[in-house]
């Protein structure tokens, strides 16, 4: 299974998030790379590489609601509560806290 979101901050394109299986993926859009904006995270420092993890880069994990929030969001909508990338799916368009966006593609 593949599924991808596109990330802003300020209608800007930040990059794209991906799920590929159980993979997560996050690569820098090349203008934003190159621009003088911040990083979304510490852990994902600007550069043309595209970043890999067995879970939910938690700079983007960290937006989902918790504990009771996240069992009724996730039961009204029929989302597994163990699946974040759904969680943000269903938020793109949406506001989440912070700065970023999360646009389908």
């Amino acid at each position: 299974m593949k599924r991808a979101l596109d990330i802003y901050w300020n209608n800007q394109l930040v990059g794209r998030l991906e799920q590929i299986g159980s993979l997560y993926r996050f690569t820098y859009d090349s203008a934003y790379a190159q621009s003088s904006y911040h990083p979304v995270s510490l852990t994902l420092p600007k550069k043309q590489i595209t970043y890999e993890s067995p879970i939910l880069f938690p700079c983007f994990s960290n937006l989902l609601p918790e504990g009771v929030n996240r069992d009724t969001i996730c039961l009204r909508h029929r989302i597994d509560k163990r699946d974040s990338f759904g969680l943000l799916m269903l938020f793109a368009g949406k506001g989440v806290i912070g700065n970023l966006e999360f646009r389908l593609v």
